[in-house]
């Protein structure tokens, strides 16, 4: 009865995976949602800095790359750093010809990424909001595919995907792939629920402080505007690299923390379900599913299952833990070739569930130290 139950409750964690599968054959989407065409309104790049003498200048590098006129931009720096970095900021375009204006505003005490940015959106004077990270690049095209989104009036916020994930992560490249494919489909239905760091654009006009202890700041905006009746889209044309962990507990912080915001926040907006469109009746309950119950049903199928195979087969039904147990192992070192997107999946789980805990436990302010680590494979 065991094994039945745990089997049953395995198959109904797999709902989400089989109804995106389904829906995705269906549809076949692809690129962007929106008839794009030339748009170049004026830009402020918001980057909160924290810590950052090392890598900074690399980032401003990035933005100097940008196929975009400097004279339509602004850089936004919100530092709360006890280090070079506003100094290296402030004279990093001295002398240099079309460069972007350059604003830097010192906080007093650092306080945390949600508030500095919500300092930095109210400081930015341009039309587009273009949120990026110090530990991260963007394409030089970036800016022009993501605008050229905005030349829709209905669109009010863009992301983009990850071009190459920095560290050498496979497992992290091959769930950035799955989730690309989830982020278009629902785009292409209405808008996509996640916002991504390293880019994420908005019109500024339609910008609202989020909670200041949001752990999920962008995609935190991002459902505002579209609860706001703007649609926000995902655009794989817009490219961004970012560096992730490899190893399995290395991997936990990282990617446990941007669970614990995305639960929170879906738990926070769930009077949007239902409502706005296709994005309130079928992206919010996916990802419901996806980041929410479905962590929990695994969790739970996995441990009857095994308790009734102990039972059932005795000192047999060990090989289910154990053959978990190699598939973990096996697959945190990107060695499982063909079936290493699965442990991909499994992996994000993991992580959704203990952020669930977490976040029955603990009080996470949004106050993060920098990982070195990262750092190291961005540098």
């Amino acid at each position: 009865m065991l094994v039945e139950l745990g089997v049953a409750l395995l198959v109904v964690a797999a709902v989400p995976y089989l109804l995106f599968g389904v829906v995705y054959a269906w549809f076949r989407p692809s690129g962007s949602p929106i008839e794009k065409a030339p748009y170049e309104p004026t830009v402020s790049i918001v980057l909160p800095t924290y810590n950052e003498a090392g890598i900074v200048e690399r980032k401003l590098a990035d933005v100097a790359a940008l196929d975009y006129p400097s004279e339509k931009l602004e850089l936004v720096v919100v530092d709360a750093s006890d280090d070079r970095t506003p100094d290296i900021v402030a004279s990093y375009f001295e002398g240099v010809e079309d460069a972007p204006t350059v604003r830097v505003i010192r906080e007093e005490s650092r306080k945390g990424l949600a508030v500095a940015l919500n300092e930095g959106y109210a400081a930015a004077s341009n039309e587009i909001i273009v949120k990026t990270d110090c530990d991260s690049t963007v394409a030089p095209d970036a800016l022009r595919e993501a605008m050229a989104n905005f030349a829709d009036p209905a669109v009010g916020g863009v992301t983009g995907r990850t071009g190459e994930v920095l560290g050498g992560s496979e497992v992290e490249s091959d769930y950035r792939g799955i989730q690309g494919h989830i982020q278009t489909l629902e785009s292409h239905l209405d808008s996509t629920f996640i916002f991504h760091g390293p880019f994420s654009a908005f019109r500024r006009d339609l910008v609202v402080p989020v909670d200041s202890d949001s752990l999920a700041d962008d995609s935190e905006l991002a459902l505002r505007i579209r609860r706001g009746g703007h649609r926000v889209v995902f655009d794989p044309a817009v490219r961004y690299s970012e560096a992730a962990h490899s190893g399995f507990r290395q991997r936990r912080t990282q990617k446990d923390r941007r669970a614990m915001g995305l639960i929170r926040l879906l738990t926070r907006q769930a009077s949007a379900l239902g409502r706005h469109g296709w994005y309130g009746r079928a992206v919010l309950p996916f990802n419901w599913l996806f980041m929410i119950v479905g962590p929990w049903l695994l969790a739970l199928g996995l441990t009857v299952l095994t308790v009734g195979s102990l039972l059932s087969f005795g000192v047999a039904g060990a090989a289910l833990p154990a053959a978990l147990a190699a598939f973990v192992a096996v697959g945190s070192r990107d060695a499982l070739g063909p079936l290493q997107p699965f442990y991909a999946l499994f992996d994000t789980q993991v992580s959704l569930l203990h952020a669930g805990l977490a976040l029955q436990f603990t009080s996470a302010d949004g106050l993060w130290e920098p990982e070195a680590e990262l750092r190291e494979a961005f540098d």
